[in-house]
């Protein structure tokens, strides 16, 4: 049987919702198949969205028209702003999930939303002809006949499940894998490897003396992750902290050959960033102890999870470790940590549109891609959707630059560089964090979108009028002023000295410790701003100068991101090259020399011979 759509969406986690989404908003016919439609929208590893890094994924998707930060903020349970002690540029939100009704949120979405078809199926094969994607075929018989795919295969592609000497060919939380695509990747000549992730165990909240360990609450008032939704009026629920102790450690030494990761039985690499508990105590054996999250997984369940406990050892083993600590003496394991490697592409093997090279119409996003993390796989996702839409309409590719947003990090290291690990999302990745501020991403994305066609009319107005608030704001404070009475009292309460003749409001604002709703008390000429906008203003003003370098730096690497190099040059045959420099650039396939420069084996010196060719011409 044979059903033709524009686009078809394989997976239906974080990623392929996201590219379904976009491909279905942006008026095509779109069709998402998932081996379980119980499985959409899962969150098989922790009960939160959001953190380091990740919340700017989070808000950069959600400035853009995607769904992650929307279902968040309908669906959390607790929200904390990370890194305050901190400047503005490392400010991440992080937000503990209900997951079952994430789960039923973002399905709900799914099955309204118009364009899109929902179908479980297991895809056993991606169709093309002439190197061009034709459709996909799954276990059961099925052709689906399309233009372009965005494969979001997950962790799914022949995924094992390891627990000590336990192992199973599975996907996670008990879920049947994908057993045959892996062989279809390979016959369409795409590189793949073997990563492995994993998740801690979860136990009973019955069985947990929570008395015994430091409670964590939420942040009131509580932020949010969407643009639309300001700030959130929620019950929150507590988080709980514990610690690994001596014993603890000297349990897992024990039986530290009886670990997968130890004895051999996995041969696939691990994330560097969320090490395992034993991978944790071997490598930081200088520490005594370790922070252990205690987070609830819903509203609706039991269900505790331990973070920052990761391990794929024994049951036996699990089940003493977490006894020996602080408030588990008698925690009751619903759920075992596991271990799950599975495979998934080499990345350079993509365009910086996210398709593959050798294979057009073919786009791929999330986990498969050698990423790790719910954020991380949503922000590819609608990155992936929107270009396979543009390609679909035959329209320019949607491109985001390093300079422009977080995504465009992720974009770059992945296609740019590769990666020999699960990549994890970091501020210290983005070398203009100061301009990509979780806090601006509607500022720099929105319209961009809007000529997209995914920013509905309530969102633009809204965003619009943030944007004239913020510049009326910007154009008082451009005002001259003299000190008054009022003035001088309030510098003098914080410490400041008094500018003895006239100043500028926006000079005077530049003081860090002054705020601009003081300002506004004691200067009729400010307008009144709302408290997120009344941070924009503070942030511009605070770290003006800082920012007014990283916008000179973006402008010096423009020039080198806008010298194109075109994508059929063979590089074999430019002499002052390095071999190494060939190989790598015949492999990538940069666009411009700015990629070019990041390509790992490029050198300056190699850098200064393709701009000698540029001016030539080639």
């Amino acid at each position: 049987m044979s059903v033709d759509f524009d686009i078809v969406v394989i997976g239906g986690g974080h990623a392929g919702v996201e590219a379904a989404l976009a491909g279905a908003r942006m008026g095509l016919n779109t069709l998402l198949l998932t081996l379980n439609l119980d499985s959409i929208g899962m969150m098989p590893c922790n009960p939160a969205i959001g953190g380091t890094g990740k919340g700017h994924l989070v808000r950069e998707i959600d400035a853009m028209g995607g769904e992650m930060g929307l279902a968040a903020d309908d669906t959390l349970i607790q929200m904390r702003m990370l890194n305050t002690g901190k400047g503005p540029a490392v400010h991440s939100l992080r937000a503990q999930m209900d997951k079952r009704r994430y789960h039923e949120r973002i399905k709900s979405t799914l099955e309204k939303q118009e364009n899109l078809t929902i179908v479980q199926g297991e895809v056993v094969e991606i169709l093309e002809k002439n190197c061009a994607v034709t459709g996909v075929r799954t276990d059961e018989g099925f052709v689906y006949c399309c233009k372009a795919v965005v494969m979001a295969s997950g962790v799914y592609l022949k995924s094992r499940i390891l627990i000590g000497d336990y192992s199973k060919q599975s996907g996670p939380c008990g879920l049947m894998n994908a057993s045959f695509l892996s062989d279809s990747l390979v016959n369409l000549g795409l590189p793949l490897q073997r990563f492995k992730t994993g998740t801690p165990a979860r136990v009973r909240r019955g069985s947990l003396d929570l008395d015994l360990m430091e409670i964590q609450l939420g942040d009131v008032p509580t932020p949010a992750f969407s643009f639309l939704n300001g700030r959130l009026n929620l019950e929150q629920q507590p988080c709980y902290l514990t610690y690994t102790n001596e014993n603890t450690h000297r349990i897992i030494l024990d039986n530290l050959h009886r670990s997968p990761m130890y004895s051999g039985k996995i041969h696939a690499t691990g994330t560097r960033y969320c090490p395992s508990i034993e991978d944790k105590v071997v490598r930081f054996s200088d520490k005594d102890r370790h922070q252990i999250f205690i987070e609830p997984e819903g509203l609706s369940t039991e269900e505790m999870y331990v973070q920052g406990m990761s391990t794929s050892l024994p049951a036996d083993v699990q089940l003493a470790m977490l006894h020996s600590m602080r408030g588990l003496e008698h925690c009751q394991v619903m759920r075992l940590g596991y271990a799950i490697e599975y495979d998934c592409l080499e990345p350079t093997c993509l365009g910086l549109n996210f398709e593959t090279k050798n294979i057009k119409g073919l786009f791929t996003a999330g986990q498969v891609n050698g990423s790790s993390g719910y954020e991380e796989a949503a922000a590819q996702g609608f990155y992936a959707g929107v270009n396979a839409a543009l390609y679909f309409k035959q329209e320019e590719p949607f491109i985001l630059t390093r300079s422009e947003a977080y995504i465009g990090v992720l974009v770059d290291d992945l296609a740019t560089k590769g990666t020999c690990e699960p990549y994890r999302m970091m501020t210290s990745r983005c070398e203009y964090r100061l301009l990509l501020r979780q806090d601006n991403a509607d500022e720099r994305l929105t319209r961009k979108a809007q000529r997209l066609g995914l920013i509905c009319q309530v969102r633009m107005d809204k965003f619009l009028r943030k944007e004239e608030a913020i510049n009326r704001a910007l154009r008082a404070l451009d005002a001259s002023a003299s000190p008054t009475d009022a003035v001088r009292a309030y510098l003098n309460e914080l410490g400041e000295s008094v500018p003895s003749n006239g100043f500028r409001l926006f000079d005077l604002l530049k003081r860090p410790s002054v705020r601009y709703c003081e300002l506004e008390r004691l200067f009729s000429s400010l307008p009144a701003l709302e408290q997120d906008e009344e941070e924009q203003v503070e942030v511009r003003a605070h770290y003006d100068g800082y920012i007014e370098k990283q916008r000179e730096q973006v402008a010096r690497q423009k020039a080198l991101e806008d010298t194109p190099l075109p994508l059929d040059l063979d590089y074999s045959n430019l002499e002052g090259l390095r071999l190494e420099a060939r190989q790598k650039c015949n492999n990538i396939k940069p666009r411009s020399i700015g990629q070019a420069s990041r390509i790992s084996g490029v050198s300056p010196a190699d850098v200064a011979v393709l701009l000698i060719y540029a001016k030539r011409g080639f």
